[in-house]
């Protein structure tokens, strides 16, 4: 599963730092993981079992920046399946 431009443009917000926050998106459920600044870098999709945790795909973020602090890479990676 490919992530669309609407999930990657509501993934790109800062959020809380350093969280795990859970939302809902088109009907699939997401848990993701933010680091320091409070940019997601880690994504779980799909269903939320009872225990809370999100049966699905998981994804990871790169984020790269030079040496002036500008962003010059932001990718997203299928990881596998999150059980």
């Amino acid at each position: 599963m490919k992530l669309n431009e609407d999930l990657i443009k509501k993934l790109a917000k800062q959020y809380t730092p350093s969280s795990m926050i859970d939302m809902e998106f088109r009907g699939n459920d997401l848990s993701f993981k933010t680091d320091d600044e409070g940019n997601a870098i880690l994504l779980f999709i799909g269903e939320r079992t009872a225990d809370g945790n999100v049966r699905g795909e998981r994804y990871a973020r790169t984020l790269k920046y030079d040496r002036d602090g500008n962003r010059i890479k932001d990718h997203w990676e299928l990881k596998g399946k999150a059980t």
